[in-house]
């Protein structure tokens, strides 16, 4: 009888002696296993429903909505990324391309998804930074409605010159400018473009006038200032790569914080003497607010393996992308920087969303 009261408690035999008084102690693994369900108690529901769903996560296909077309560089990397993360997760990993009105359709679709994980958000600078600073009463809002989960890669923009322009420097770039009272041009990829805009802040550093040209993308851009179209323009290094080595472009400057592995020789703005001017085009992944914390933290780390596997940084440089795989907190801090830093490009622009 003695034994069975022991054992129902716990009870180390250990702690018995005869004609001793009876002290009854749990040993260490019933006691360990006591003070967590006591713990577990004491968290509100919303909080073991978080731990719950993180714990399980996933359990069905994910789906990353890519608001643009196939083909393009939010797809491209979504794919890779997907692949991956299907190969970690166990679990389908499935691209939602959901083209219109410059990417809004599919960005507003995730931003009323349900916040469970399984709807995420695969967007550039237009989406995150560009189209929010240019339209103020879009169907959603990007801190609000969106919760960072990581960035996925950087490109690094440089400003590229046709060499016949004879200019060698920033500082003859500025002086290129001025001599021409403000007739000076440049090109880019569109109106409201990364390239535009970058320019454009550029140019109100530097205190000069240009002339904006705007072509139907980097396909039309890149020719023109090749032609001599055009004297000058932002870019990334991939597109004009060729006339780099052959002599026909010349890059003066990158707007990173560091220089770029991709031309080492390049010096950054803030080496010339412009501080502060860091735009880095950029692919990140968001989910829906409200998605729980834990589940976002899985996300964000699956990612980040995904991201700097071999086989994808081998794939990123052969496009000109850095992979990063950031935590949804270093993301968090970039988006309110790009947020901050394009909402003064489109005012220094003046363009509007048409």
């Amino acid at each position: 009888m003695l034994r069975r009261l022991r054992r129902a408690a716990g009870v180390s035999s250990a702690l018995f002696a005869k004609d001793e008084t009876i002290v009854i102690r749990p040993d260490p693994a019933r006691r360990a296993a006591l003070a967590a369900a006591f713990a577990a108690a004491l968290l509100p529901a919303p909080a073991l429903a978080q731990n719950a769903d993180a714990a399980a996560f996933p359990s069905r296909p994910i789906r990353m909505v890519v608001p643009y077309v196939p083909g393009g560089l939010p797809d491209t990397l979504g794919r890779i990324v997907a692949q991956r993360l299907g190969d970690a997760f166990k679990r389908p990993v499935l691209i939602d391309n959901r083209p219109g009105a410059g990417g809004i359709i599919g960005t507003e679709l995730v931003a009323r998804a349900l916040p469970d994980g399984y709807t995420l958000l695969v967007a550039d600078l237009g989406q995150t930074a560009i189209t929010p600073a240019m339209t103020p009463k879009l169907p959603y809002n990007i801190r609000r409605d969106f919760a960072p989960v990581s960035l996925l890669g950087t490109s690094p923009f440089f400003l590229a010159v046709n060499s016949s322009t004879g200019i060698s420097t920033l500082k003859e770039f500025v002086a290129y400018a001025r001599a021409r009272n403000g007739s000076a041009s440049y090109g880019s990829s569109g109106v409201g473009s990364p390239h535009h805009l970058a320019m454009e802040m550029l140019r109100l550093r530097l205190g000069i006038e240009l002339v904006h040209v705007p072509y139907k993308g980097s396909g039309q851009s890149t020719p023109a200032i090749v032609s001599g179209e055009v004297p000058a323009l932002f870019t990334v290094l991939p597109t004009v790569s060729a006339h780099v080595k052959s002599g026909t472009i010349r890059l003066l400057g990158v707007a990173s914080a560091t220089r770029s592995a991709q031309a080492p020789d390049v010096p950054t703005f803030a080496e010339l003497g412009v501080k502060d001017f860091v735009l880095l085009p950029s692919v990140s992944v968001l989910a829906p607010s409200g998605t729980p914390g834990p589940v976002i933290e899985r996300l964000a780390t699956e990612i980040g393996k995904a991201i700097r596997h071999p086989d994808s940084v081998q794939k990123l440089a052969a496009m000109g992308i850095d992979p990063v795989g950031s935590t949804p907190a270093e993301y968090a801090k970039q988006l309110r920087a790009d947020i901050e830093l394009f909402v003064q490009a489109v005012r220094a622009s003046g363009v509007k969303a048409e």
